[in-house]
């Protein structure tokens, strides 16, 4: 089996992780893996289906019942740094295989932070790696992926918009400093559009960068079937489309 993202509507964690659940993976495992992780009074999911211009998609959503409080008193929370994340994973009820993809993620997203913001990788924390809404995603999307085991995995150019977002750190332009480390590492064609707003996340171009080979989907393709991955942004379509092909 080979998977082809079409991301002409940017990438992100959850619009990966929901494309593949429309796709079928199999939810009991995701189920399973999140509650085995010991971080239960930290988040809950939703799966649920929406409409997109008319089209069915998946949406998967992190809660995040103390958010605002975290917000406000982030630095009397519990900082994360990339060994706790590791270390989190390690003990998850999940196969090896989603357990060293989780953390290649996770890497290739420190390394980036530890990059732009000129610090030790060890010394990049919580809100930057460790936010539990983006372990959620790519411990998520690692079991998911690990599930459907394809062989092959194609990217369309990462769709991109313009503009400026609020962070933390201030307003940063777009695409996100992350993610421009992280395309000019691993050699992600991104294309910008004329949409205002930012359409590849940081957990978005690091699922991306982890699976990618640089290889062209070829001129024809059969597809076999369509997973619709339905993002939150307020853009035209925000749908990551998953396609197993042969």
């Amino acid at each position: 089996m080979k998977l082809y993202f079409e991301c002409n509507s940017g990438i992100s964690g959850d619009m990966s992780v929901a494309s593949l659940i429309d796709l079928g993976a199999d939810v009991k495992k995701l189920d399973k893996t999140l509650n085995s992780m010991n971080l239960n009074n930290e988040f809950t999911y939703e799966i649920k289906k929406v409409s997109i211009n008319s089209i069915q998609a998946t949406d998967f959503n992190v809660i995040l019942p103390n958010h605002e409080h975290q917000e406000h008193s982030h630095h009397h929370h519990e900082h994360r740094n990339l060994d706790d994340v590791n270390k989190i994973i390690e003990k998850a009820d999940m196969t090896e295989n989603a357990k060293a993809l989780a953390k290649k993620i996770f890497k290739i997203v420190a390394e980036a932070e530890a990059k732009v913001h000129g610090k030790p990788i060890n010394e990049v924390h919580f809100h930057e790696v460790g936010a539990i809404d983006s372990i959620i995603d790519i411990v998520s999307f690692a079991v998911l992926f690990d599930d459907l085991n394809p062989e092959k995995v194609y990217f369309s150019p990462l769709t991109e918009g313009h503009g400026t977002i609020g962070c933390r750190h201030g307003i940063l332009n777009i695409p996100v400093p992350a993610v421009c480390a992280i395309a000019q590492e691993y050699k992600i064609p991104i294309r910008i559009t004329d949409n205002e707003g930012e359409m590849v996340t940081p957990t978005g171009i690091a699922i991306t960068a982890s699976l990618y080979t640089g290889e062209k989907l070829p001129n024809e393709i059969i597809i076999e079937k369509v997973g619709n991955g339905a993002g939150k942004r307020k853009y035209k379509n925000p749908v990551l489309r998953a396609i197993i092909i042969k």
